[in-house]
């Protein structure tokens, strides 16, 4: 018995990609063929209005040493998969000999594809949360081989913290989360709380889960009673006993009030999205533990296209040809793709000023400069959401 999974040294020969790479590499070796070719990275009908640009550390990680260069908006970046006049807006290419990466295009599209959309979706539920707490706890709904990829993705879209311990030494935080339904089975409500605030760690918040056995808003008022500095209470409970959950946190934040714990906030978790969490904030909720919806979010669709040759625009049908920039205006964060040559002087939706976005990140199989960290990473998405908060499709 073994894990079905690939090791790095895998991935980086080459071995997770379609054979038909592979059939095409072995043609042009041995027939001595040497094509530079540009292609570009894009997605022409995203699940969103606009889109997180994520995982491109691993996909220059993967290609280090390879004699090619890369161009890329940086990570973080959020783009709308067309400009302002329709056409698609790269947001990576690399050029080079097609050899050196015609068997990476399968991986390269697996690591941007998934991170960027648990990114998108955690931004999504950033803005519906506002200035709430949100911690990722979806790691337990994918395989356990992708955990740290999942947690940091949903950090830098735009939660606050991870639960996985894994998960946060890759983006080196410490791991977040409140106590499982377990250990109140285990030990009884009370006693699980007790010991939990004798036991564990003093710079841990107090949250109590609440909803085992229990009425919520009972149970809510009983271990604000127990625990001296109770931070706040957890509502996990199941779909088959919810009703009205916007309701029941109502209900809960009154009976704290009125007996003085108005400094007892509410967790919840379960099932939750960008959707439930914007209602569920409006009835009192000020933190969440968002899981699924997070891990299994869909998948930014992109694909790697050959758009020149040997300098000559060259593309598919249904595709645009040529080496493009991209451009983005500074006032309303608008794109314009435009070939190369061709620069636009000012944003036609706005008047606005415009900023060169795609970049060389990689020359000759060399990263270019110093890679921000996830802290870095994850200012720049809020700070891209406050600046064109107006202008982006917000739940």
């Amino acid at each position: 018995m073994k894990f079905h999974i690939a090791t790095s040294g895998e991935i980086k020969e080459g071995k997770t990609t379609d054979v038909y790479f592979l059939r095409t590499k072995e043609i042009l070796e041995k027939n001595n063929i040497q094509k530079k070719v540009y292609a570009e990275f894009t997605v022409m009908n995203p699940p969103y209005e606009w889109v997180v640009f994520a995982g491109l550390d691993e996909v220059l990680h993967l290609m280090e040493g390879k004699n090619v260069n890369i161009y890329a908006l940086p990570e973080g970046t959020i783009f709308t998969g067309r400009d302002l006049h329709g056409y698609p807006v790269p947001v990576m290419a690399i050029e080079g000999d097609y050899k050196e990466f015609a068997v990476y295009e399968t991986p390269i599209l697996g690591l941007i594809c998934q991170a960027s959309g648990i990114a998108s979706k955690a931004a999504r539920i950033r803005l519906a949360a506002k200035d709430s707490l949100v911690l990722s706890f979806g790691v337990r709904r994918m395989h356990p081989a992708i955990a740290p990829m999942i947690d940091r993705a949903a950090y830098i879209g735009g939660c606050d913290g991870v639960s996985s311990v894994l998960g946060a030494q890759h983006i080196n935080k410490n791991p977040k989360g409140t106590m499982p339904h377990a250990l109140i089975l285990v030990l009884g409500e009370e006693r699980a709380w007790t010991l939990f605030d004798e036991f564990v760690d003093p710079n841990v918040p107090r949250i109590a889960l609440i909803d085992t056995f229990g009425d919520e808003k009972f149970e809510a008022v009983r271990a604000a009673e127990i625990i001296k500095d109770l931070a706040a209470v957890r509502l996990d409970t199941p779909s088959s006993r919810r009703g009205n959950f916007a309701d029941i946190i109502r209900e809960v934040r009154w009976e704290l009030d009125i007996r003085g714990y108005k400094n007892v906030q509410i967790f919840v978790s379960g099932g939750l999205d960008e959707e439930s969490v914007k209602v569920l904030k409006e009835a009192g909720a000020t933190g969440f533990g968002v899981g699924t919806s997070l891990s299994n979010a869909k998948t930014i669709d992109y694909a790697m296209d050959i758009v020149e040759v040997e300098g000559k625009p060259s593309a598919k049908r249904g595709k645009f040809s040529g080496a493009k920039k991209v451009y983005r205006c500074k006032s309303c964060g608008g794109y314009i793709t435009s070939f190369k040559g061709s620069v636009p002087e000012k944003c036609p939706s706005c008047g606005g000023e415009l900023e060169d976005m795609l970049k060389p990140v990689m020359v000759n199989g060399e990263i270019v400069g110093e890679y921000p960290s996830e802290d870095e990473i994850r200012d720049y998405v809020l700070r891209q959401l406050g600046d064109y908060y107006d202008n982006i499709d917000r739940v």
